[in-house]
Formats: C-alpha cells, sequence, structure tokens
C-alpha cells in the first residue's frame, strides 16, 4: 500500500474521487464504442483501413482508461475504506464491460452503510 499512500498524500483526497468517478464513466464509455461500435465496423468492412484505424484507436484509449482504473483502485479502497470484498469486487467489475459504472454508482460512496 506504500504506492496509495504516496498517491494519496501528493492530491488532494476530493481530487482522487473525482479522477476515478470519471475514469469509471469513461472506460465504460469506451468499452461501449469498442464492443459495439469499433468491433462490428471491422467486422462488416474488413478490407478498409478507416475500420482497422478505429479499432486501434478505441482499442488503444480503451486500454488506457482500463489500466488508469486499475491503477485508482489502490487509492479508491483506501480513501473509502473498503474491506477486501469489496476491493475483489472493484477489480472483478474492471473485466466485465459496464460494470464499472456500478463501482461508481453503488460501492464509491460514503454513505453505504445507511
Amino acid at each position: 500500500m506504500d504506492f496509495a499512500d504516496k498517491l494519496i498524500s501528493k492530491y488532494s483526497q476530493e481530487k482522487i474521487i473525482l479522477w476515478f468517478r470519471k475514469i469509471c464513466i469513461i472506460e465504460a464509455v469506451t468499452c461501449f464504442l469498442l464492443y459495439v461500435v469499433a468491433m462490428p465496423i471491422k467486422r462488416y468492412f474488413p478490407e478498409e483501413n478507416f475500420a482497422l484505424i478505429l479499432i486501434i484507436v478505441v482499442g488503444n484509449l480503451h486500454g488506457l482508461f482500463f489500466s488508469l482504473y486499475l491503477l485508482l483502485l489502490a487509492p479508491a479502497r483506501k480513501i473509502w475504506q473498503w474491506d477486501d470484498e469489496d476491493t475483489v469486487f472493484a477489480l472483478l467489475s474492471a473485466f466485465f464491460p459496464f460494470a464499472t459504472i456500478w463501482v461508481d454508482k453503488k460501492l464509491a460512496r460514503f454513505d453505504r452503510d445507511q
């Protein structure tokens, strides 16, 4: 958890919360663009250069936000004081399409016990 401590001490807690919430949404949007837009276009136009460029660009963007989501899980765990079960759910949600929205709406809150 040394990494999380260094990241949290460098930036304010509010800024990390804002980044994590934005990354959750953007990761789901790029997943949508990859699966619903880029992959079908590549399937129906396999020889076209624009389809190849589209899938490369959208795939790289999705990979970037996927990686940022995983990097911000450690500070998020510390901020919201997640137990091991919550952390595993947040980690696994990165591998299921649109599950990061669930993390943003249900898990990343201070008033979860109420």
